[in-house]
Formats: structure tokens, sequence, C-alpha cells
């Protein structure tokens, strides 16, 4: 796998974390910054998907009145907690 450096100022605190848990670890610094990084991106794109999705649902009219989901939300931890709104 071919790679490329990427260099980035962060603050000395967030620095001064990066080198105490690579130590902790007994990892490298680049390892520890390659790990955050792909599960920031990871996060993100599922950020995304999750928003296209429902940008789909809302264009396609599966929405969920506000009141409903409010009553839902009401009656948990109830003796008579209601099914979760369908659209």
């Amino acid at each position: 796998m071919s790679t490329r450096v990427v260099t980035a100022h962060i603050p000395n605190e967030l620095a001064d974390k990066v080198d105490a848990l690579a130590a902790r670890l007994e990892r490298p610094r680049g390892w520890i910054v390659k790990k955050a990084i792909v599960a920031w991106i990871e996060e993100e794109e599922l950020r995304d998907r999750l928003t296209r999705e429902a940008i789909a649902e809302a264009d396609q009219g599966l929405l969920i009145d506000e009141d409903e989901i409010k009553a839902w939300a009401a009656s948990l931890g109830t003796d008579a907690p209601r099914p979760f709104p369908k659209p």
C-alpha cells in the first residue's frame, strides 16, 4: 500500500495526549493519528449516509407527526409505554 505524509498543526495539549497514548499503548504517534482519522472519517461517512437516507424518506412522505413522537416519548418509563409511531 502506498502512503504519503500529511501534516497538521494541532494544539500542544492535544499533541501531548497523543504522545501519552502512544507511550501507553507502545505504538508510534503516527499509528494513533491514523486510527483517529480513520474512525472520524467512518463516523462522518455514516452521518452523511444516514442524513441522505432521512432526506430521501422525507421526500417520499415517510414522516411521523411531532405530537405522536412527543406522546411516545412521554409514555416511556410508564406502566403503558406506547409502541414507536410509524409513518
